[in-house]
């Protein structure tokens, strides 16, 4: 069956970096747009980054432009999210999805999303 596993969270100081990791199995992996969310405690899960299947065209959320960048390695069936300049508003659970519905389109909706890891901890201490 599809499985998606993070790693690469952890705890970080204002201004450091961190780079997530998806792991995507049971899947053909090129054939799924993916994308991170994230879910702070008593809030919703909300859009950061998108990618087509073929590692061309992103999507981000405004809170994240210019700090993380998504990319991806179908060979290697991995989704990252590079996180630069990180802020103690950028501490959640960090989720990677994939779906293959969607063609050039980058959804940002969690509902558009079929496939979802376990989530791995991102904490940015002031």
């Amino acid at each position: 069956q599809v499985q998606l596993v993070e790693s690469g969270g952890g705890l970080v100081q204002t201004g450091g970096s961190l780079r997530l990791s998806c792991a995507a199995s049971g899947l053909t992996f090129i054939d799924y747009n993916a994308g991170w969310f994230r879910q702070a405690p008593g809030k919703e899960r909300e859009f950061v980054a998108a990618i087509n299947k073929s590692g061309g065209p992103t999507r981000y959320a405004d809170s994240v432009k210019e700090r993380f960048t998504i990319s991806r390695d179908n060979a290697k069936n991995t989704l990252y999210l590079q996180m630069n300049s990180l802020r103690p508003e950028d501490t959640a659970v960090y989720y990677c999805a994939a779906d293959p519905k969607f063609g050039s389109y980058l959804p940002a909706r969690t509902s558009q999303y079929s496939y979802w890891g376990q989530g791995t901890q991102v904490t940015v201490s002031s």
